[in-house]
């Protein structure tokens, strides 16, 4: 059985927002803090460890856009594997190995923790992980 595993950049006052984009408020904003060589491993060795992605259509459309251009270790697990997008509006995902769920939250959810074994990694994807 999966574990929902939420993973986001947050501040300790509660902003919310993907390290980089031109239209955000806080561009670059967690690029300002230096988590050293064990945090920057860490934060790979989350997703290496990870069965499968779960994301919003917003976090899924900033990581299809980016990481297929990327090479190495983590570059490879994330376009490798199993990614569910959560959305009303996708249809035809590009990205690798993505599928679309847009039934029931609740219902889509629990049969993704019951199919897939492992953790299965939110990233970012703020309405998702408060749904």
């Amino acid at each position: 059985m999966g574990k929902i595993v939420i993973t986001e950049f947050i501040s300790l006052d509660g902003v919310v927002e993907a390290p980089g984009g031109e239209d955000f408020k806080y561009l670059n904003w967690s690029f300002e803090f230096d988590r050293g060589p064990e945090g920057e491993r860490f934060k790979e060795l989350e997703s290496i460890a990870a069965s499968a992605q779960l994301l919003g259509r917003k976090t899924y459309e900033g990581f299809a856009e980016a990481w297929p251009q990327e090479d190495g270790e983590l570059a490879d697990k994330l376009n490798s594997m199993p990614k569910y997008v959560v959305s009303s509006t996708l249809t035809d995902p590009k990205w690798a190995n993505t599928t679309v769920l847009s039934g029931d939250l609740a219902e889509e959810v629990s049969r993704l923790k019951r199919e897939v074994d492992g953790d299965i990694l939110l990233a970012g994807s703020i309405p998702l992980a408060q749904g």
